[in-house]
């Protein structure tokens, strides 16, 4: 099955949590303070595979989470830090946030590789809030969470020529001709409902990759029939290989299709009608109308385009038309590559970016405090030990939270509320 299109949620490792420990060592009778830190939390990294081709594993697993960060221990040792989660994705995916469709990257290279989500820090141990006068710290920090978002995946196939025209024209056939791929072929509309990539070799040394794009139709730019399924397929490739049945079997306009493809395909990306493109003039062995074939021929030559006259069916021309396109690609740019949204990815997800805290009202009156820098210092508080309760309050003063507090209006006694931590503001 071939998925070009998934939305899946993604999630780094929370850091660790530091661990709470005192030195005790026979004929030392009051150890120091010796808790280690929390590992890292692990990342969520994506990288290209060239043996992909579709995006279905994601069809089934939609959810990605990195291994959380290790607990600290006594005698200062470190937690373990978690395992990195790697995504294999096919060349030519592109990453877009969920929430603002804004493109993330635009993953084309070989074995490229981007880290999407970072792993949490690690907590620090109690060995860290050791001081002259608070030699016995009987608290410790928690790890940061990971990040975490929803991405949506997007591939679009790296083909250097595309066979575009309507359904049954004789795409398939020409590449099932021209290259080793086996696409499905008969005499009927859309035998072909999902892209096709073949490599077309014209002579050592001498090859490009070639994709059979599914049947256009009018519409397609709107989404009409596969409309943009297919579509999104056409915008890396460098040249276009416009197949045209100029048969008149079916009783058709060969120039009025053409036109018609073309409309659809500057509709869907202004790029797309400069793109440089050939003509195919296909079933050649069987035209029923001679006079319409001409005029055809007569108009392609006035639009400036050339024409090369085949039948995909019996090989005849076609080798001359792979030729001849390997000849033009020589003189084009690379394959396109989608550059990444002006604003940095960093920019916008740096946690270290944001004050890590958000004061609300609920219907109680109280006032709620969120976000990660707060829940994470106010799941490290030891409420039983005084120390920790005054470096708790002195981090409410350093980060400004206090002073957000009575902007907003708190007066003493009123309650305040932090995830299940909940009391009386005193100030």
């Amino acid at each position: 099955m071939f998925v070009d299109k998934a939305r899946i949620f993604i999630k780094a490792g929370n850091g660790g949590n530091g661990s709470i420990s005192f030195h005790r060592e026979k004929y030392v009778a009051a150890g120091g303070p010796d808790g280690g830190d929390g590992g890292r939390g692990g990342n969520v990294v994506f990288r290209t595979d060239m043996g992909l081709t579709t995006l279905m594993d994601f069809k089934y697993k939609r959810k990605y989470v990195a291994e959380n960060g290790g607990d600290g221990f006594g005698k200062r040792q470190r937690g373990k830090n978690g395992r990195d989660i790697i995504i294999y994705v096919p060349c030519g995916t592109l990453i877009r946030d969920a929430e603002s469709n804004r493109l993330i990257a635009d993953m084309s290279g070989e074995e490229q590789e981007i880290v999407l989500a970072r792993g949490g820090n690690g907590g620090w141990g109690n060995s860290h809030f050791s001081t002259p006068t608070r030699q016995t710290p009987n608290f410790a920090k928690n790890g940061r969470a990971g990040e975490e978002r929803m991405v949506i995946l997007e591939l679009k196939l790296i083909a250097d020529v595309g066979l575009v025209g309507f359904p049954n024209v004789g795409k398939s056939t020409i590449l099932s001709k021209t290259t080793k791929a086996d696409p499905k072929i008969a005499n009927y509309h859309f035998t072909t409902l999902e892209p096709n990539l073949g490599v077309c070799s014209v002579g050592e040394h001498m090859s490009f990759v070639l994709a059979d794009i599914p049947g256009i139709i009018e519409g397609a730019s709107e989404g009409v029939g596969l409309g943009h399924e297919f579509l999104r397929h056409i915008e890396r490739t460098r040249l276009l290989i416009h197949v045209v049945d100029v048969s008149g079997i079916e009783g058709r306009n060969p120039a009025e299709d053409f036109k018609t493809i073309n409309e659809e395909l500057s509709r869907y990306d202004m790029e797309l009608e400069e793109r440089p493109q050939i003509i195919a003039a296909n079933k050649t062995d069987i035209i029923q109308d001679s006079e319409a074939y001409e005029s055809f021929l007569e108009f392609a030559e006035k639009e400036g385009y050339e024409v090369f006259p085949i039948s995909a069916a019996t090989g005849k021309g076609v080798d001359e038309l792979m030729k001849h396109v390997y000849t033009e690609l020589t003189k084009l740019p690379p394959v396109k590559e989608f550059e990444p949204d002006p604003i940095p990815f960093e920019d916008i997800y740096d946690i270290s970016a944001d004050k890590g805290f958000e004061i609300s009202r609920s219907d109680d009156g109280a006032f709620v405090i969120s976000g990660s820098w707060i829940e994470a210092v106010g799941g490290s508080v030891n409420f039983s030990d005084r120390e920790s309760l005054q470096y708790f309050q002195r981090a409410l003063v350093r980060k400004g939270v206090i002073d957000e507090l009575v902007e907003k209006g708190i007066q003493e006694g009123q309650t305040v509320r932090i995830g299940d931590l909940e009391f009386d503001f005193v100030w």
